[in-house]
């Protein structure tokens, strides 16, 4: 696994968007606050030319033309790092202009982004062997003051720091009178959930109860903690890799099989029964060899109950046979704050009580 050098304290920024730019508000508003500051850090700044576009249909300009500016950014020598506009719906379609050869000739280069953009950071890691960052895009540094996970995404990038932990509450939904650079809107306290796998069947090993504060807890008997090479991302986003020739999981999974594979996974858009779907459909692509641990974030469809089928069942099922912890409700993905993830990188991951842990090796 390659990794790249870590952002220096006047080093180059370089904004790419091949999802979504920053072409409507508050994605206006938020970006031009993300630049002012990250400036007056002391960093310089190169925008590429779909920044500020919309001309695109789920993306920021045409196929061609997002694959051509993140091609050109990540071989260029103008810049130290990449950071990503925006999510977005179609960067799908931008893949097969990805010059992938080109990431393996080229120093290997930081990408930082998520959602949409899994499209890049996941194939990064599993076609061309480097390391890539699941963090918040460029709008969320224009926050004031910044959340500690978007301070955590920036400690990461910089490599001042390499291991990190939850977050007391989270987002369920944004406050509709807030301003665009307005913190997140965080009221919900953070209850993660823990299962164990044995002999096919997943059981829960918290349990939600009220500390001493009024707020939600959950309680365990001894730690779980496993290590292993972490990939993943967006679920909306994997599933439609699997059986493209960008999908080369089988051989990434046979090459790092002595370390042993944690997925990480989170969904926007899905429902839980699309959620079972698209797991069984990576399941069959024999995507999950060799699985030492699986972490899942707080799905958009969060609390969803339908016909049986809930945000936990929907993955415990599929992943029961495997016999290995499933962590979820975890600070990852679209319900922020968001825990960076240091795609590529081996994952040391501990969990007891009400509190996660996970800390990067690069190696």
């Amino acid at each position: 696994m390659r990794y790249p050098e870590f952002l220096k304290e006047n080093g180059t920024i370089g904004f790419v968007a091949p999802a979504f730019g920053c072409a409507t508000e508050p994605y206006i508003t938020r970006f031009e606050a993300a630049l002012k500051k990250l400036e007056a850090m002391g960093h310089k700044l190169e925008l590429g030319p779909n920044c500020r576009e919309a001309k695109g249909i789920g993306i920021s300009n045409t196929p061609e033309k997002c694959g051509q500016e993140l091609n050109s950014f990540y071989a260029g020598s103008s810049n130290d790092v990449l950071m990503t506009c925006g999510g977005g719906e179609m960067m799908c379609e931008v893949v097969p202009y990805m010059d992938f050869e080109l990431v393996k000739k080229s120093a290997p280069k930081w990408f930082m982004g998520y959602s949409d953009n899994t499209n890049f950071i996941f194939t990064s890691a599993t076609i061309a062997d480097t390391a890539g960052i699941y963090a918040p895009c460029a709008g969320d540094f224009g926050m004031e003051p910044w959340h500690p996970a978007v301070q955590d995404a920036y400690d990461l990038l910089t490599g001042k720091k390499l291991k990190f932990e939850n977050y007391d509450k989270w987002e369920l939904d944004g406050d509709e009178n807030a301003a665009p650079n307005d913190p997140y809107y965080v009221t919900e306290p953070t209850v993660m959930k823990a299962f164990e796998c044995k002999d096919g069947v997943a059981k829960e090993v918290t349990s939600g109860s009220q500390d001493d504060n009024g707020g939600k807890s959950s309680n365990s008997g001894d730690p779980i903690e496993f290590q292993g090479r972490i990939i993943g991302g967006c679920l909306d986003c994997l599933v439609h890799l699997v059986g493209t020739p960008y999908d080369k999981v089988k051989e990434f999974n046979e090459k790092y099989k002595d370390d042993g594979i944690i997925w990480f996974l989170e969904a926007c858009d899905l429902n839980v029964f699309d959620i079972r779907r698209c797991l069984w459909q990576m399941k069959t692509a024999g995507w999950f060899k060799y699985l030492k641990g699986v972490l899942v974030g707080r799905p958009g469809c969060f609390g969803q109950d339908f016909m049986g089928l809930n945000q936990y069942n929907a993955v415990t099922d599929l992943f029961a046979e495997y016999n290995v912890p499933i962590l979820m409700d975890l600070d990852i993905g679209h319900h922020p704050p968001m825990i960076p993830i240091m795609v590529g990188s081996i994952a040391k991951v501990k969990f007891e009580g009400n509190h996660f842990e996970i800390g990067f090796e690069m190696k």
